[in-house]
């Protein structure tokens, strides 16, 4: 069995220290097997803030995988944006943009999704893919798991609300995710937290991939969510999403979906009724 802490957006320039204070306890107590932190380091790529971002992560369980966000390029440097977008991070962070991290039962690619070119959207580049095709082709029968900054997968929408820009060549992406049978995909960026399966908006998909969203951990940009992040939980064919909501004085489960694997798809489990359902589609936003 494997546990995982999937934070992500900590914007270091607006975060909460008391949230962030009990994030460091709570993971310290739960003692993850890994933790995934998914973009965002910061909120404007200053110096200050990546150092902060680093002595933060330095007080949290390892091994660790992260990846950075949109935010840890500078937007107003417009120099260092273009000519070193990502050389802060580089320095405070870490130099591997496209961290991996691999043991007898996990296996886990990260994949940078920031842009200089780009205000707030991620793309891969095909690079990338085809770099992440050899990187998957070793990781055999391991749960596999692909974390990026960006989106794959919209959350669900009620009909008029804004469409959500999802990561570039994400279809391309998918075609190799399918073909190497990945379980599970961790991204942030929307400070909103949800999961589905990703053939709800790639149906050509042939395999099912469970894509999970996690909210801001520790910024005050909570975007009317409060604080949260994944608890994830991976046993033999099983997999267990709890999302873990700040409550003001702790952070306590909110909600927890089960899956099983079944043949080529994960299916959500309902322990109470003892059945297994087909994993619910999320609605797809209208077209931007």
């Amino acid at each position: 069995m494997r546990t995982i802490a999937h934070i992500s957006d900590l914007h270091f320039g607006t975060e909460d220290p008391v949230v962030a204070e009990n994030l460091v306890t709570a993971l310290g107590r739960d003692r993850p097997s890994l933790v995934v932190i998914s973009g965002d380091l910061t909120q404007r790529a200053r110096g200050a803030q990546f150092a902060a971002a680093r002595d933060y992560l330095c007080r949290l369980p390892v091994p660790q995988v992260v990846v950075p966000g949109n935010h840890d390029v500078p937007l107003y440097d417009v120099t260092r944006r273009f000519l070193s977008p990502l050389g802060r991070y580089g320095r405070y962070i870490s130099e591997v943009l496209n961290p991996v991290f691999e043991d007898e039962e996990l296996f886990v690619a990260g994949l940078n999704t920031a842009r200089s070119l780009t205000w707030k959207n991620g793309r891969i580049s095909c690079e990338q893919i085809d770099t992440l095709r050899g990187v998957l082709a070793r990781a055999g029968e391991r749960f596999k798991i692909v974390v990026t900054h960006h989106p794959f997968i919209p959350p669900p929408v009620s009909e008029g609300e804004a469409a959500i820009d999802l990561v570039g060549r994400a279809v391309e992406a998918l075609d190799v995710l399918d073909h190497f049978k990945v379980d599970l995909l961790l991204a942030g960026h929307l400070h909103h937290g949800y999961a589905g399966d990703t053939r709800t908006h790639y149906p050509a998909a042939k395999h099912s991939i469970i894509a999970a969203q996690a909210g801001t951990a520790i910024s005050r940009r909570r975007r009317h969510e409060p604080n949260a992040y994944n608890w994830i939980t991976i046993a033999d064919q099983h997999l267990s999403i709890e999302v873990r909501v700040w409550d003001g004085a702790q952070f306590k489960p909110k909600q927890t979906t089960h899956y099983t694997l079944r043949g080529e798809e994960w299916m959500v489990v309902n322990p109470e009724a003892e059945r297994t359902v087909a994993a619910p589609p999320a609605k797809t936003p209208p077209d931007a």
